[in-house]
């Protein structure tokens, strides 16, 4: 098995429609054959064999924490092929991403899920009022304000979370 790190920028029309495949297979359609689920994101780390078996992404931005912004990485999209479950391509692809995230001129790395291969890998999850833009197929759509959205963060430097700090996404989930 082979990790490539490939920049959205990069990404061909070949490439695209085989991302768009394995994400609408791993998420039952959700994606409508996009590469990405409502926003595209910075780089892509892919499992290949012949085909594409795994795929994760990152994305940059800024968030606020409290009244202070913070530049923070987001993983999300996180793919196995079905039949490719439990052969340790995600705990591959989670190497590499960790890597790639830790190059990045980021205070935390977040993600919205519960699975543990994120707890093993150090990430906490985070009670922290959230506010984001609610999106539907690639629509905006209003301003969502709550706390039960699967939160985690890992600190990749010497910044501290503050699990009392509302967070402002400043944008979309990932």
């Amino acid at each position: 098995m082979q990790i490539e790190r490939i920049e959205e920028a990069r990404l061909t029309p070949e490439l695209e429609a085989e991302l768009g495949a394995l994400l609408d297979l791993c998420f039952s359609g959700t994606f409508e054959g996009r590469s990405f689920f409502m926003q595209r994101h910075h780089v892509r780390l892919i499992a290949r064999e012949e085909a594409i078996i795994g795929h994760m992404a990152l994305s940059l931005r800024a968030i606020r924490l409290g009244e202070d912004l913070a530049t923070i990485a987001g993983l999300a999209e996180v793919a196995t092929h079905p039949d490719r479950r439990g052969e340790g391509i995600a705990g591959r692809l989670m190497e590499a991403m960790l890597e790639e995230a830790r190059a990045m001129p980021a205070d935390f790395l977040l993600l919205f899920g519960d699975r543990p291969i994120y707890a093993g890998h150090g990430f906490v999850p985070a009670p922290n009022p959230l506010r984001w833009v609610e999106m539907a197929g690639a629509r905006t759509g209003w301003v969502a304000e709550g706390s039960e959205r699967g939160l985690m963060v890992l600190p990749l430097g010497a910044r501290a979370w503050d699990d009392d700090a509302p967070v402002d996404l400043l944008g979309h989930l990932f």
